[in-house]
């Protein structure tokens, strides 16, 4: 870490933003939450970074220990950047960003966010409470994406691939499936728009979709 900017101080929320607090950081991070990426994938997720503001990013996070490259095997043969399993344990702390971020003012009307953050920020949303007592298994096909959704005793695991004997599979948009979680869109109106297919029990499908409120916004935000 020579000659980076450094807080100087052994307290470890310091010693924590000298590896992750620069600028576009975390949310590369963020991005390889969900499995490792090519250069080009995380360019697609992040678009509003320049590739050498990347690259260097990449290169931080790697000396630091966070991430990591790696070469795939013929016949793919690409590198690809993953999250070191010290860079996994970041996961909590940017899940809980993400909760304390969901409390401020609504972004503008044109913001929009990755294919990873939408199926992130159901893990950030995810209430315990309302699982209570709902345990199930669903998977998730969004676009060209599988995703296994499993709702076990309060706590919901989301990972890529498909689910086995799912108890519903839900098919639709990332942008559908955020707007039926927020309760911006009804699941009958989106089904009746066909925006969403449902194969498996449909109240399976609605009980999850319902464990994902919005915050109330912070005071200071109002």
């Amino acid at each position: 870490m020579a000659g980076k900017r450094t807080y100087g101080e052994a307290c470890g929320i310091p010693r924590a933003l000298d590896r992750v607090g620069e600028r576009w950081a975390l949310m590369i991070v963020r991005e390889l939450l969900l499995g490792p990426k090519r250069f080009t994938d995380l360019r697609t997720g992040l678009p509003n970074v320049s590739p050498d503001v990347l690259a260097q990013r990449l290169r931080e996070l790697d000396e630091s220990g966070v991430v990591q490259r790696r070469k795939l095997p013929p016949p793919a043969a690409s590198q690809v950047y993953e999250l070191t399993e010290w860079g996994f344990e970041l996961e909590p702390v940017v899940l809980a960003l993400g909760r304390w971020g969901a409390r401020a003012p609504e972004p503008p009307d044109n913001a929009g966010m990755s294919f990873d953050a939408h199926i992130l920020s159901l893990m950030t949303l995810f209430d315990p409470e309302l699982a209570e007592g709902f345990d199930a298994s669903l998977e998730l096909r969004l676009e060209e994406h599988r995703f296994r959704a499993e709702v076990a005793d309060g706590e919901l695991e989301v990972v890529r691939g498909d689910a086995i004997a799912p108890d519903v599979t839900i098919e639709t948009g990332p942008g559908t499936l955020i707007a039926l979680v927020h309760g911006h869109r009804q699941l009958a109106e989106a089904l009746s728009a066909g925006d969403i297919e449902i194969a498996g029990d449909e109240q399976v499908a609605e009980r999850f979709l319902g464990l994902f409120p919005l915050p109330e916004p912070a005071m200071s935000a109002a």
